[in-house]
């Protein structure tokens, strides 16, 4: 064996080390852009986090704001409404659950559990039926003052309960909360 022969051995190991190094890099090369792709836009990014002004929402009524495409209701009730939301018997209602991200686990559906804040006069949730997707009117339509979606007719109580109809929960309500006294931040 001649001292050329020792170092065959070595190149060809050198070659097959090189090739599979490329051949990885070229992979992930090929492969990171499918990845990539998965990932939020920069318009969804900018929009998973927006303030809200309430200073101008008086009490009984109700502004409508989009975040991630869909409509959430920031509605501030009157006394009557916050004192008929307190009175629900929770055994009347179709879903027990709170569906309150601001509240860890699965908390009863009290109209406490419900509102933003402890008076229990403000009130944020996701604007989007829960049957089929249709916006529900506001402003105590339904036979609870609350929401009715006129779609397929599913009644929503002044908590955003669902009381009557096909609608299987209660409207969801986001992550929020008050960065000062007249602004929500969702998100």
């Amino acid at each position: 064996m001649s001292h050329a022969d020792d170092h065959a051995g070595t190149r060809r190991d050198f070659l097959y080390y090189a090739t599979a190094g490329a051949g990885t890099v070229a992979a992930g090369a090929a492969i990171w852009p499918l990845v990539n792709q998965m990932n939020p836009s920069a318009d969804v990014r900018a929009l998973s986090s927006i303030q809200v002004d309430v200073s101008g929402v008086s009490d009984g009524t109700q502004i409508t704001v989009k975040w991630l495409g869909k409509p959430v209701f920031i509605r501030s009730r009157t006394p009557e409404e916050i004192e008929e939301g307190r009175t629900v018997d929770l055994s009347d209602l179709p879903d027990p659950v709170a569906r309150n991200e601001n509240i860890p686990g699965e908390a009863e559906a009290t109209d406490a559990n419900r509102t933003l804040d402890e008076e229990g006069k403000w009130l944020v949730m996701m604007g989007v039926c829960t049957h089929l997707g249709c916006v529900p009117l506001g402003n105590g339509a339904g036979d609870y003052n609350g929401w009715f979606c006129p779609c397929h007719g599913s009644h929503y109580d002044t908590a955003g309960r669902i009381r009557r109809g096909p609608a299987p929960t209660n409207l969801p309500v986001p992550v929020a909360e008050f960065v000062d006294e007249t602004t929500i931040v969702l998100g």
